[in-house]
């Protein structure tokens, strides 16, 4: 619709996750409108993160260094891995402030249809760390949907023999939500999970 540089930069943001046509043309023409200043801190930000951000060599999250933060945390539980998808979900866990072991990221879940198989993520990293026998329980946090849950189910099988203590995040109903509005499965996995009331 736009010629050169302008189309090349709406193409661009385009290819983004969650940024469909609408929204790269939104942003394109706002980079237009900003200063110079801004546009040049966020082409640099961008450059950066490129530059100096890496994987975990342990647990597979986002890190400047060798390994991230979380690995690093002398207060951390060894015994403890809870097993994600994305480093996304180790942020969303750690805001929770409830979890004090270390992480394992997948880097996706099965999903054949898109062509990912277990020997796509990072499961073999998953078992060496599990190896030495240091390791007593696996919570298994991949997304409540038929990707993660088929990751977790394979992982499940996988780790069992091994004599760990294999958890799965429960799922139900959200907090604020009205029992009318919850559809089968998750009203059905919230009496799967209901648990005794200490009173």
């Amino acid at each position: 619709m736009y010629e050169g540089v302008v189309q090349d930069l709406i193409d661009e943001l385009g290819r983004l996750p969650g940024v469909g046509p609408k929204s790269a043309q939104r942003i394109a023409f706002h980079v237009l409108q900003a200063d110079p200043v801004d546009v040049r801190r966020l082409a640099h930000a961008l450059l950066e993160v490129k530059d100096k951000v890496r994987f975990c060599a342990v647990c597979g999250n986002v890190a400047e260094a060798e390994r991230c933060r979380v690995c690093l945390d002398p207060r951390r539980d060894l015994a403890v891995i809870c097993v994600v998808e994305e480093p996304k979900d180790v942020v969303a866990i750690e805001r929770t402030r409830e979890f004090r072991g270390r992480y394992h990221v997948l880097g996706g879940a099965i999903s054949p249809i898109e062509g990912v198989g277990p020997d796509d993520l990072r499961i073999r990293e998953l078992l060496a760390r599990l190896a030495d026998g240091s390791v007593t329980e696996l919570i298994l946090a991949t997304d409540p949907n038929l990707e993660g849950e088929a990751t977790a189910t394979y992982l499940a099988r996988l780790c069992k023999p091994m004599g760990l203590k294999v958890t799965r995040l429960a799922s139900g109903l959200p907090v604020g939500g009205d029992l009318e509005y919850a559809d089968e499965v998750t009203l059905g996995r919230a009496f799967e999970g209901r648990r005794l009331l200490d009173v």
